[in-house]
């Protein structure tokens, strides 16, 4: 258990800080502009800006991103879980634009390009897991240490990790409805609850192509979480059967099993991480902690594709 008290450097002045959402103004370049610049400065980078700030802090928000971290205690590990709080925020909103676009190339019928995004959203969902065994650093004594300052914040809260689970098919409308109350977020949360997922287009693809799909798959209550039918896992097993004439298809089906293994690895991570940590604490959220997130730990989001193993090559 760290017995020092962490030194936090100064890095940026948040007083001096633009807070806008909006882009801020920039410049468009050109080859040739870049030539004529590296012209100028002999090769090395520029270093002299007009106005107080310069373009890559312009372009990323830099100085407004650097100071969104403030821990609450004196806690030495409290900044590491904080700040890696926050990138995997900015990677479930990395990994759901992907879905997102990935949902929509399916629907057009573009599935080569679907293969193309969902290779980056297994990327994702990997760095993900990994960002876990940053987190695995903090020893249980570290945790406590700033635990009690979380109140009942917890994970299960994240609007951005809701958004995913829910593009992947796994809806519920209880935990969407602990966004009710927040105006910026609600709107787009229910919109997700209610709107097709990503395997939901799949099947509408799958059917579109000749394969046999019942119609209350293919017009069900969206919001309902997603339940196999065998109806489905026929479809996938002919499309491996046949997949010399569909390989599209056959590639579109691996991809998703390999997205959802990850996505596995992802909360079964949580789960050891979290019973390593804290036990059989109740969660901050209201939750019993370790027995709901092993729950949690055998969801599959296309569970037709991990039956039809059984049946492949009998």
């Amino acid at each position: 258990m760290p017995a020092f008290k962490p030194q936090i450097p100064m890095v940026v002045d948040p007083t001096g800080v633009r807070t806008s959402t909006d882009p801020r103004p920039m410049g468009i370049g050109t080859d040739a502009s870049r030539a004529e610049v590296a012209e100028g400065t002999g090769g090395s980078p520029l270093v002299d800006f007009a106005a107080t700030s310069n373009p890559y802090i312009d372009y990323q928000s830099v100085d407004l991103l650097l100071s969104l971290q403030h821990p609450r205690s004196e806690a030495y590990d409290e900044m590491c879980f904080f700040i890696m709080g926050q990138v995997k925020e900015l990677l479930f909103k990395s990994l759901h634009f992907e879905l997102h676009n990935a949902r929509h190339l399916v629907r057009e019928g573009s599935v080569d390009d679907a293969l193309i995004v969902l290779d980056r959203s297994r990327e994702v969902a990997r760095l993900l897991t990994s960002a876990w065994d940053v987190v695995a650093t903090i020893s249980a004594e570290g945790f406590n240490q700033f635990r009690d300052h979380l109140d009942q914040a917890s994970g299960q809260l994240s609007f951005m990790y809701r958004h995913v689970e829910f593009i992947l098919g796994n809806k519920d409308r209880r935990l969407a409805g602990a966004h009710r109350n927040v105006p910026h977020v609600w709107p787009y949360m229910e919109e997700a609850l209610e709107t097709p997922s990503l395997y939901d287009e799949v099947i509408a693809r799958l059917h579109h192509r000749g394969y046999e799909v019942s119609g209350e798959v293919l017009d069900r209550e969206w919001s309902e979480p997603y339940q196999p039918r065998e109806c489905v896992e026929q479809a996938w097993f002919d499309v491996y059967e046949q997949r010399e004439s569909d390989g599209d298809l056959y590639r579109l089906g691996e991809a998703l099993i390999a997205l959802d293994d990850q996505m596995a690895q992802y909360r079964w991570r949580h789960f050891v991480l979290v019973a390593r940590i804290i036990g059989h604490k109740p969660g901050t959220g209201g939750s019993d902690g370790v027995g709901w997130l092993q729950q949690t730990t055998g969801h599959r989001y296309f569970p037709e594709l991990w039956a039809v193993r059984t049946r492949l090559g009998t």
